[in-house]
This record gives C-alpha cells, sequence and structure tokens, in this order.
C-alpha cells in the first residue's frame, strides 16, 4: 500500500511539472526517454540471447 502511495505522489509531482512546461519541450523529453527505454529493451534482449 505504501509503494501504491509513494508512486502515485510521484506521479502527480511529474504530471504539476509537466503541465508548466511547454508542449513541445514536453514531447521532446518524452521522445528522449521513449528512444532510451527502446534502447534499453534491444540491449537486454540481445544479452539474454548470447547466455
Amino acid at each position: 500500500m505504501f509503494v501504491l502511495v509513494a508512486a502515485l505522489l510521484l506521479l502527480g509531482i511529474l504530471l504539476g511539472a509537466v503541465a508548466h512546461v511547454p508542449l513541445p519541450l514536453s514531447l521532446g523529453a518524452a521522445a528522449v526517454i521513449g528512444c532510451w527505454l527502446l534502447i534499453f529493451a534491444v540491449r537486454e534482449r540481445a544479452s539474454r540471447r548470447l547466455r
């Protein structure tokens, strides 16, 4: 339960910060994070194939 409350609090803080940032900057940051996650997933999948 504590983890859920902490996650919701963190989400609220992040969404509150994004609400004050211009839309192009928010979309750019989302694209960078998405690419970072995609690269991470590809690297993880490749490392599991080599084992």
